[in-house]
């Protein structure tokens, strides 16, 4: 709060491990009432926006909200909400339009090959994919990211990176989170600024894009949700999703009150 003192913040935040529990089924990671009803007051007082590896649509499903901003596909699909009718989302960046039919036919390939290993899961998420190990067992796993190397020797112009029990597969292009956080910031007009407090909340390998870009800027904080000590370039940690809801409650009520004493001191002028 200290370091929020005079500044405007913005609130960034990643999906899965961040706002929802990670689930076996990754189509069943819901958002809880109480996680949605916090991230909604968190909209209200500070431009908020989601930076996720899911397809945009896909998280907007889960969060069901309005007036933020989606960035899906780890930040190669932006869309935010409209200057005329804040409802309304429009596209705002989508730097890998032209690897779409590539993505689509690599999804299909993955699917057919995968069926030979029980628990494995292919996700489209529009402009990449995500290969889901979670429910496979131990023994599998080499089998399988060996299976998606072999399928990624044909497609030279994507890249593999591994998260928590997935496998992803992204267009080679030098966009990630980060690039995505800082595509947000320009386009929000604040960039700039030695005004603002970006703050972003994430769990994965791939938040470390992000965390990483806050740290050279000098400017906001990285926060880790981690129940484990690890090497990051955020600044804080929360321990799991429950933490991050509370975490988010309390910076309303303090955004609440400040503006509260804000209007007593006008008064008493």
């Amino acid at each position: 709060m200290s370091d929020a003192e005079g500044k405007e913040i913005i609130m960034f935040l990643d999906y899965d491990g961040t706002l929802s529990l990670i689930t076996e089924d990754h189509d069943k990671a819901y958002l809880t009432d109480e996680m949605r009803e916090a991230v909604k007051e968190v909209a209200i007082y500070f431009k908020t926006a989601i930076i996720s590896g899911r397809s945009t649509d896909k998280v907007q499903s889960f969060v069901k909200l309005t007036g933020i901003h989606y960035a899906g596909s780890h930040g190669m699909d932006i869309k935010g909400p409209t200057n005329t009718d804040k409802t309304n989302q429009e596209v705002m960046f989508q730097p890998a339009s032209e690897y779409l039919p590539m993505i689509d036919e690599v999804v299909n390939i993955l699917k057919e090959k995968t069926k030979s290993i029980p628990g494995a899961a292919v996700e489209h998420n529009k402009f990449c994919l995500t290969v889901h190990f979670r429910r496979v067992d131990e023994k599998g796993w080499a089998a399988l990211a060996e299976l998606v190397e072999m399928v990624l020797i044909n497609y030279p112009k994507l890249r593999l990176t591994q998260g928590r029990k997935v496998l992803e597969l992204r267009p080679s292009i030098k966009w990630d989170k980060g690039k995505a956080l800082e595509f947000l910031l320009n386009s929000l007009g604040i960039a700039e600024s030695k005004d603002v407090l970006p703050v972003y909340i994430g769990d994965d390998r791939t938040d470390e894009d992000a965390f990483k870009v806050l740290r050279e800027r000098g400017q906001g904080l990285g926060i880790v949700v981690s129940k484990t000590s690890k090497e990051t370039n955020a600044s804080y940690s929360l321990q799991d999703p429950s933490e991050v809801q509370e975490f988010l409650k309390r910076l309303v009520k303090w955004k609440q009150h400040t503006l509260g004493q804000s209007k007593k001191n006008q008064f008493i002028r």
